[in-house]
């Protein structure tokens, strides 16, 4: 189980990591052209959740890593699931199932990986 939870906090870590390094890099009116949904949302919005992408993802291996404070792993978790708890409500509202998919696999992760860390292999 520990090294499930490993795979899966690793890889989303990343995953994050990488779409918030894009959300802050990315031209706000080129992001917002080629996906559609940042176009409800302001620059500083889109920029905002590239921060809290990028601490996310970090949150989910680092501390663990170098075992410095592993149980802020568990707490980054439960909050990038909050995060895409209302990624999943955005898609919906907008109507957006193919992505939905996406997100509802990204939110089932944070939370096996919270709950992991939590009750069945803490650090």
């Amino acid at each position: 189980m520990n090294i499930a939870l490993w795979i899966v906090a690793g890889l989303f870590g990343v995953a994050y990591v990488t779409g918030g390094i894009i959300k802050l890099t990315m031209p706000y009116e080129k992001y917002a052209a080629k996906l559609g949904w940042p176009q409800d949302f302001t620059p500083g919005n889109v920029r905002f959740m590239g921060v809290l992408e990028v601490l996310g993802g970090i949150g989910l291996f680092l501390p663990a890593l170098v075992d410095v404070a592993p149980t802020l792993v568990p707490i980054a978790a439960s909050c990038m699931a909050l995060y895409m708890a209302g990624a999943v409500t955005e898609r919906v509202r907008r109507g957006e199932h193919k992505e939905l998919l996406v997100d509802l696999l990204f939110l089932a992760a944070m939370v096996f990986v919270a709950w992991g860390r939590f009750a069945i292999e803490p650090f």
